[in-house]
């Protein structure tokens, strides 16, 4: 993740969500970050300093002096040190404090003197988060430049349900390692993929499909999204949890697919078409399961008859506006490069990911890809079998030349 060996300034103020906080330091630890805490003294009320700092490895701070000789804790050396500062909770009292400028606590004081990225992250009950003053102070904090990982919606300590409840850890560490992932050239780009297998249906309970998992694309879409884009993923039927951040549309059928892409497809500055399209689909579709008795006479075979399902790919690369980039995929078992040309040629490509199943540890369900990329222009780049996470990066720094 990209999170390792960035330095971590935590400040951690007054709230029942303070408990949170350690496994917010845990998490940063454990991707590889440097993490140090700044606490307010109202937030050892709700969680010990000697908790953070076993986990940190770092003493944490939250006087400007520290022993009885006078030592001083640098709050200018402190704003330098990092990479990153987050406010993780930041209580109503604190965040008005960094919003207007009143420093009366190292907290502050080093917030006033950070030269890095600031997040905050709130947490206070449903009727202090909708007050005009903090909607105002949250506001201010904005256009200062600073970040807010907003509050989520849920149950709150005061018993109401509402927003107001401090983001997830896990959502927290999504949101830092995503602004140290972001690419300036895919920030605010508009991506649409497309993952998975389709299922085109037999009968209520029968369909033909094939044995794509959906994780190659779902690993691009992620890549996609944390280098700042806007991703939308259209998804056959899979078992794997969709990316952070990213908006997904589920589809059973080519048909589905089809119609989902359309939607966004004339939107999108970055079409990636990777799902596993089924390229027949029945011409007709039993309303009841077939049963053998009925499907099988004689012991004969039972024939099904199919049509062409609408190809996604050809569709789209003849649609393909000025600027729009489209990438496509080839699956081959033989001539696996001549074929990857002609289809890129065909189809319109602007590059096509080739991967071959003669290649151990490439092709459907592996947590594992080998990929050739071959561009318009006939470069083609070559890469190691690696994950697919690995391999998505590859495909997002090959697609990155083209701006």
């Amino acid at each position: 993740m990209s999170l390792k060996n960035k330095k971590i300034l935590l400040g951690v103020s007054g709230s029942i969500a303070a408990y949170k906080s350690a496994l917010l330091v845990r998490l940063l630890v454990k991707v590889g970050a440097e993490v140090k805490v700044i606490m307010t003294e109202s937030a050892k009320d709700f969680i010990t300093p000697l908790t953070l700092s076993t986990l940190s490895k770092y003493p944490v701070l939250s006087s400007f002096t520290k022993g009885d000789l006078g030592e001083w804790n640098n709050h200018v050396e402190l704003g330098l040190w990092a990479d990153v500062m987050i406010f993780a909770p930041v209580s109503a009292n604190t965040l008005a404090k960094c919003a207007n400028g009143i420093c009366d606590n190292l907290m502050v004081a080093t917030y006033l003197s950070a030269k890095c990225s600031v997040f905050f992250a709130p947490a206070m009950d449903l009727d202090m988060y909708k007050h005009p003053s903090m909607i105002e102070n949250i506001r201010k904090l904005n256009s200062y430049g600073n970040y807010i990982i907003n509050a989520e919606y849920g149950e709150l300590a005061s018993g109401l349900v509402g927003e107001g409840r401090l983001a997830e850890p896990e959502q927290i560490v999504h949101e830092l390692a995503r602004h140290f992932s972001k690419i300036a050239v895919f920030e605010g780009k508009k991506v649409l993929i497309t993952a998975g297998p389709t299922q085109e249906p037999i009968d209520p309970v029968r369909f033909i499909s094939n044995h794509s998992s959906g994780k190659m694309g779902f690993a691009i879409a992620e890549a996609f999204e944390m280098a700042g884009a806007e991703v939308t993923l259209v998804s056959g039927p899979v078992s794997i949890a969709p990316p952070k951040g990213v908006k997904v549309e589920k589809v059973q059928s080519a048909k589905q697919m089809f119609e989902a892409t359309a939607k966004y497809f004339a939107e999108s500055d970055i079409v990636v078409l990777s799902a596993a399209v089924a390229d027949f689909t029945p011409l007709s579709v039993a309303d009841k399961k077939i049963k053998k008795k009925e499907d099988v006479s004689g012991g004969g075979p039972l024939n099904i008859e199919l049509t062409k399902t609408t190809d996604i790919a050809a569709t789209f690369g003849q649609q393909k506006n000025s600027g729009q980039i489209i990438v496509g995929f080839a699956l081959e078992t033989d001539n696996e490069l001549e074929n990857a040309k002609e289809k890129l040629e065909r189809k319109n490509f602007d590059f096509i990911v080739l991967n071959s199943l003669q290649d151990s540890g490439a092709g459907f369900r592996y947590d594992t890809n080998k990929i050739k990329i071959i561009d318009r222009e006939g470069k083609i780049y070559d890469f190691d079998l690696k994950t697919k996470k690995e391999v998505a990066q590859d495909i997002l720094a090959t697609i990155k030349h083209k701006f």
